[in-house]
């Protein structure tokens, strides 16, 4: 029977989820961690380049949600409040352990509000897909380890978006929500980080990932 309360517990959304738990079911807790155990901490092993602290990230995040989830409103999104609470133990992580911070307030090169598309087809074959192993131009581990050092290298607070937009695969709302900033800067930061991250693929290994 339990094995059964289980199953029906896993075909909840986590809005669902969160309300069960609120009304005593312990185990509707376990049902989020365990949907949000891959993808939260790869986005934390990305985001602070450490899988230990990835770790340590990821269990303080769903202790803030355990001690915060009677606040949470179930009429929105459980992803993105997850994810800001993330974020923001991540930011908090690096802040305590980074001898030399990039400030989040640097300008921004190549900012432009600009569109989806542009100059940004070839970035996104350099990087791996989240869940699979990476093809296309990415063939080699040398070339992934490549990708993972610039992209580790990127200013913090272009690493973020860029992360979320890329790997995570989220909307510029959902990532508005999470970083706390307006739709139009995540636009412009993204542009800015895409920039970034060619201007540094192309001092690394001579290549311009959008030749």
């Amino acid at each position: 029977m339990a094995q059964d309360d289980g199953n029906s517990l896993t075909k909840l959304s986590d809005e669902a989820l969160v309300e069960a738990y609120r009304a005593g079911r312990a185990e509707a807790f376990t049902v989020l961690v365990e949907r949000y155990r891959r993808e939260l901490f790869h986005f934390l092993v990305r985001f602070v380049a450490n899988r230990a602290a990835a770790e340590d990230v990821f269990q303080e995040s769903f202790l803030q949600v355990h001690n915060a989830i009677a606040t949470f409103d179930t009429s929105r999104r459980f992803k993105p409040w997850l994810f800001t609470i993330s974020a923001n133990k991540a930011r908090d992580w690096l802040r305590r352990n980074r001898t030399t911070q990039h400030s989040h307030s640097a300008p921004l090169p190549g900012s432009s509000s600009g569109n989806d598309g542009d100059g940004q087809t070839a970035f996104i074959d350099l990087m791996p897909a989240p869940e699979t192993e990476p093809s296309g131009q990415v063939e080699s581990e040398e070339q992934r380890q490549q990708v993972r050092k610039v992209v580790d290298s990127l200013p913090d607070h272009l690493r973020e978006v860029l992360v979320l937009a890329y790997f995570q695969r989220l909307a510029y709302k959902e990532i508005s929500e999470i970083i706390q900033i307006p739709l139009g800067t995540v636009k412009s930061r993204l542009h800015a980080a895409v920039a970034t991250f060619a201007q540094m693929w192309k001092d690394r290994t001579g290549d311009d990932p959008e030749a």
